[in-house]
C-alpha cells in the first residue's frame, strides 16, 4: 500500500452476530473534513454479506461543490490482533455531493465472520487507512464564517449565550473556548504560523480538534479509552499534515499512552480472563443443558427396560405354564405307551393261543378226513345217510375252533366203525 497512508481510526465492533443495524464510527479529520466509517453488519444490499463505506460526517458544513480526493483502505482484526482481512486500495476516488460514500458492498461473507474459527469472541476490530490527495473547497450560500453559522443556528436555539464566538490569533472561537486557545498560543506562539487553509470554518474546525486533543489528553489515563487513544493519535498526523506543529503534544500523547498501556495492563488481563470465564460459564451451561437431555434419555431407556423387563416376565411365567402342560402330556404319553406295549403283549399272546387251537383244528380235520375216507370204503351206501350228515355238517365242523363239538363228532364216527 504506499507509505503515505495512515492509520486514522480503528473501530471495534462486539456481539457482530446480534448485530442488524448500521453501525457508525465516531468522526475523524482527514483533508480538512470529518469522516466517518459506515458498517452494514448485514449488507448494504446483500444480507449475506458485511459492508463497509467511508463518508464525510457531515456534508453539509463543506458548503456547495466541495470535492475530496482520497485513498482508502480498510483492515479487519481479530480480538489477538491477528489479520483476518485486507480490503483492496481503492485510489484517487472524488467525494462530493453526487457520490458521498465509497467502500465495499461484498468485504466479507457474514457467515465467516460468525465462524468462532475464523473470529474470537464475537468481535473484531476494522483499521482505516487513508490519504487525501486533493481538496476542493465548498462556498457557501453566507460569507464563510462561523459567526453566519453561528447567526443560523441562534434562529434555531434563542439562547445563543455560549454560542458567540471571538478571534483569537485568527481563529474564530466560541467564547467558552477563548481562555483554552489564549492558553495554547501563549504557551506555543508558533503552532498555527504554518496553516495553509484560509477558510475560516476549515480553521475553526481544526482548532477544535486541536482541543478536542487537548481534553483527551487531560483525562487520568485509567479513564481513557483505546479508541480515544486512537483517535488521538490520528487527530495529531492530521493536524501535522496541514501545518500545525504539535510535537509537544505528541510527546504528551506517547506518555499519556504508555501510563495508559501499565494501567490497563492488568485490567486487560483482567478482562480476558472474565470474557474467559464467562466462555467458561457458556460451555458449562452447554454441558448442562446436554446432562439434562441425557438423564432425560436415561429415564425413558430405564422406563423402557422396566418394560421388557415385565414383559420378560410375563413370557417366563407362560413358558413355565407351557412346560408344565408339556410334562403332564408327556407322562400321559409314556402311560399310554406303557399301556399299549402291554395290550400288545397280551395280543401277542392271544395269538399264539389262536396259532395253537388252529393248528389243532387242522390236525383234527386231517384225521376226520382219513376217518372219513376209512369209514366210506368199509360202510359203503348203507352208510350214506350218515355220511350225507356228516357232509352236510362238515362246514360247519371246521368253520368252528370248539374243540369240544369236534370230539363229540369224533366219538360218532368211532361208534358208527
Amino acid at each position: 500500500m504506499g507509505t503515505h497512508f495512515r492509520k486514522a481510526l480503528t473501530l471495534t465492533v462486539t456481539n457482530f452476530s446480534q448485530k442488524t443495524c448500521p453501525i457508525n464510527s465516531p468522526p475523524f479529520p482527514s483533508g480538512g473534513c470529518d469522516w466517518i466509517l459506515k458498517v452494514y453488519p448485514k449488507g448494504n444490499g446483500d444480507d449475506n454479506y458485511l459492508s463497509l463505506f467511508l463518508s464525510p460526517d457531515d456534508p453539509k458544513s463543506l458548503g456547495l461543490n466541495w470535492k475530496r480526493k482520497a485513498n482508502f483502505y480498510f483492515v479487519l482484526l481479530n480480538q489477538s490482533g491477528r489479520e483476518l482481512h485486507r480490503t483492496p486500495e481503492i485510489g484517487d476516488q472524488w467525494f462530493c455531493a453526487d457520490a458521498l460514500s465509497w467502500g465495499f458492498p461484498q468485504t466479507l461473507p457474514r457467515r465467516k465472520l460468525v465462524d468462532k474459527i475464523f473470529m474470537e469472541n464475537d468481535r473484531f476490530s476494522i483499521e482505516i487507512y487513508i490519504k487525501v490527495s486533493e481538496v476542493v473547497e465548498g462556498y457557501h450560500m453566507f460569507p464563510a464564517s462561523f459567526t453566519n453559522k453561528l447567526l443560523r443556528s441562534c434562529l434555531e436555539y434563542p439562547d445563543k449565550t455560549d454560542k458567540e464566538t471571538v478571534d483569537v490569533n485568527g481563529f474564530q472561537v466560541l467564547s467558552s473556548q477563548v481562555t483554552s486557545v489564549r492558553k495554547v498560543f501563549e504557551d506555543h506562539p508558533d503552532i498555527a504560523v504554518d496553516i495553509r487553509s484560509k477558510n475560516q470554518v476549515v480553521k475553526t474546525e481544526y482548532m477544535n480538534v486541536l482541543l478536542r486533543v487537548m481534553e483527551t489528553m487531560g483525562k487520568p489515563s485509567e479513564n481513557m479509552s483505546e479508541t480515544e487513544l486512537s483517535n488521538a493519535h490520528s487527530e495529531l498526523t492530521e493536524l501535522t499534515e496541514v501545518g500545525f506543529k504539535v510535537e509537544w503534544l505528541k510527546t504528551k500523547l506517547e506518555e499519556v499512552t504508555v501510563e495508559w498501556k501499565k494501567a490497563n495492563a492488568d485490567g486487560g488481563r483482567i478482562q480476558q480472563l472474565e470474557e474467559h470465564v464467562k466462555n467458561l460459564e457458556l460451555t458449562v451451561s452447554d454441558l448442562k443443558a446436554e446432562l439434562e437431555k441425557e438423564k432425560a434419555k436415561s429415564t425413558s431407556d430405564a422406563a423402557t427396560v422396566l418394560s421388557l423387563q415385565d414383559t420378560l416376565s410375563d413370557i417366563k411365567i407362560e413358558l413355565d405354564k407351557e412346560k408344565a402342560k408339556t410334562v403332564t402330556a408327556t407322562d400321559k404319553f409314556l402311560l399310554l405307551k406303557e399301556t399299549y406295549s402291554d395290550l400288545k403283549l397280551e395280543l401277542d399272546k392271544e395269538k399264539t393261543k389262536s396259532c395253537s387251537a388252529a393248528a389243532t383244528v387242522l390236525s383234527l380235520k386231517e384225521a376226520l378226513s382219513d376217518l372219513k375216507v376209512e369209514l366210506d370204503q368199509k360202510t359203503g351206501n348203507s352208510t350214506s345217510n350218515v355220511i350225507a350228515w356228516e357232509h352236510d355238517d362238515d362246514d360247519d365242523l371246521f368253520s368252528h375252533t370248539n374243540c369240544l363239538g369236534i370230539q363229540q363228532k369224533t366219538n360218532v364216527y368211532k361208534r358208527l366203525k
